[in-house]
């Protein structure tokens, strides 16, 4: 697995081998080679993400993160059942966080910005995975497998 990082301001140092580690699991429970496969990380100031939320999204607020899948799923389905045929660089897309944001959802749940930043993460890569949570089964899917990885990541959901 490779992450190009952008950290402008953020250093995130050890960090970035538990963002490897995430990314790589997330990709091999879908059925894809994490030796194959890339994504980008930039860390934005709010402004940066309320602008990319409102023009992408249309939603006119700073959020915390965002993801830009490149692939759809079916598509990467189909590069799981075929390994053969999956390209050598199987870029599946780009994570945008907020570090400001971050830190203040670190706060108010009580836990690291560490934790924080990695779900945040695991959280997009899913999204470039497929992965939703407009509809409620969906949603319930998604945080079975955010919490799987987190779990494997040993940094568990706090009680």
């Amino acid at each position: 697995m490779t992450i190009f990082i952008e950290e402008n301001e953020a250093n995130i140092g050890e960090l970035r081998k538990t963002m490897e580690k995430a990314a790589e699991r997330a990709v091999e429970l879908e059925g894809l080679p994490a030796s194959n496969c890339q994504l980008s990380v930039t860390f934005v100031e709010p402004e940066e993400i309320h602008e990319l939320n409102r023009d992408y999204r249309g939603v006119d607020r700073v959020t915390d993160v965002l993801s830009f899948p490149q692939y759809e799923a079916d598509e990467l389905s189909y590069y799981a059942g075929n390994p053969d045929e999956t390209p050598d660089e199987l870029m599946i897309g780009d994570v945008v966080i907020c570090l400001e944001k971050a830190k203040t959802q670190a706060e108010e749940y009580g836990h690291s910005l560490e934790r924080e930043l990695i779900y945040l993460f695991t959280h997009s890569v899913l999204h470039l995975l497929g992965y939703d949570h407009e509809e409620e089964e969906d949603k319930s899917v998604m945080r079975a497998r955010e919490e799987e990885i987190m779990d494997w990541l040993g940094i568990p959901r706090m009680q």
